[in-house]
């Protein structure tokens, strides 16, 4: 199964909620969700990064959401729905955003070559979780879990109030687990130490 078709099953066997047609049909056809990078250098910097982040973000959550200690300790329970949606979504903002443009670099002959890079073209300067918490709003309701969860999923490496990051992250758990998800998939999936890896 092709990352695009799991994304697929996953959003449609788990989102339901009225305007989520449109959402898929904006990723699928107004959209370079499916081929576009998660950042210009650092994790996910290659042509699907964005769609590979979203699918790893959304194992890490299942995963750290699944612990006896957050359901028995803490009764954290969410939704399907939520989790698939907060996951998937959380990054979208980045769609539309990349674009290739190329440079010239000395190859390991010293001799100079042109090579592509990702470059930024932001159409929609609104920030990064707000701005995702935005765009997805404009299809599907979100809960106000699910917003702020989106909104601060970067939790204090971000450039939010630090005040304010705390204080979402306490006032709604599950945007503490998306945080906990989002830097596990970024750093040790997708970073340095999963290259180092392979």
């Amino acid at each position: 199964m092709t990352n695009q078709e799991r994304f697929l099953q996953i959003f449609n066997e788990n989102i339901k909620r009225e305007g989520a047609d449109k959402l898929l049909e904006f990723l699928s056809s107004g959209s370079d969700f499916f081929t576009a990078p998660a950042s210009t250098r650092y994790h996910g910097a290659h042509e699907g990064g964005l769609l590979e982040h979203s699918l790893n973000v959304y194992d890490c959550l299942c995963d750290i959401l699944a612990r006896p200690r957050m359901k028995e300790v803490y009764g954290l329970e969410y939704s399907a729905e939520s989790i698939a949606v907060v996951a998937l979504l959380h990054d979208i903002c980045k769609v539309n955003f990349y674009k290739v443009s190329t440079r010239n670099v000395k190859d390991e002959n010293g001799k100079w070559t042109t090579v592509p890079y990702y470059t930024i073209e932001d159409t929609l300067p609104y920030g990064h979780g707000e701005k995702s918490a935005y765009i997805v709003s404009a299809y599907i309701r979100l809960t106000r879990e699910e917003a702020f969860a989106i909104r601060y999923h970067m939790g204090f490496s971000g450039t939010e109030d630090p005040g304010n990051v705390g204080r979402a992250l306490e006032m709604f758990p599950l945007a503490y687990a998306l945080v906990c998800a989002d830097m596990e998939a970024a750093f040790l999936m997708e970073g340095k130490l999963a290259a180092e890896q392979k």
